[in-house]
């Protein structure tokens, strides 16, 4: 009878890793998340083939923030639930697979930037990709919880804009150097990494608790 009463577990416990495994592909399949991957891929391969090209100091500070800003879109959609409010139904697993998702696109993001750009001088270097694609992150999640996923690429739209402008005015004046404009910061400015990072996260803590503003 000892035999038979602890034998039962060990199938349950390989059929909640396999139902666990099952919840995390249907949970990155809804969100796109392949579709996201090929996209920072792409901007990867983008990124390294301008690079080829000269550029002029101007220049090569706007190029990659361009790369920086598509590969954080590209995240912040994947916020979208086509399930819309019901979802919240499965429990603490959710918030458990969005910070896990968010992560580790986020993570991605920054490692294939900086690999593309880094046997090419790339300005900024990976510092500059870690602050600036973690801030755009946080702005299109935050965006995605008040608009919902499939407009969270606008307000990362309007902060490249800005930024552009902002990068401008350190050639033509009157220069702009709050650090709330990061990506007009040098690498190594801390009050600029800062404020990256308090967007980001905000932006993951919000949308990993209560997900985006979608609905069915």
């Amino acid at each position: 009878m000892t035999a038979t009463s602890v034998a039962p577990g060990r199938p349950l416990r390989t059929a909640d890793r396999r139902s666990v495994l099952r919840l995390a592909r249907l949970h990155a399949t809804s969100r796109r998340l392949p579709a996201a991957l090929a996209v920072i891929a792409a901007c990867a391969v983008g990124l390294r083939i301008a690079l080829l090209w000269p550029w002029d100091d101007y220049g090569a500070l706007q190029m990659p923030l361009v790369f920086e800003t598509a590969s954080a879109a590209a995240i912040a959609v994947t916020t979208a639930s086509p399930f819309g409010e019901p979802e919240r139904a499965v429990g603490w697993r959710l918030p458990a697979l969005r910070l896990t998702a968010f992560l580790g696109l986020t993570a991605a993001a920054v490692a294939a930037l900086a690999a593309a750009g880094g046997s090419a001088n790339l300005a900024g270097g990976t510092l500059d990709v870690l602050r600036n694609v973690a801030g755009l992150t946080g702005l299109g999640l935050l965006c995605a919880a008040v608009l919902g996923g499939a407009l969270a690429w606008l307000a990362q739209m309007a902060y490249l804009l800005i930024s552009l402008y902002a990068l401008y005015t350190q050639w033509h004046g009157p220069a702009l150097t709050t650090p709330w404009l990061w990506p007009a910061r040098p690498p190594h400015d801390a009050g600029a990494a800062l404020c990256a990072g308090l967007v980001f996260a905000a932006g993951l803590v919000i949308i990993v608790v209560r997900g985006a503003r979608d609905t069915v």
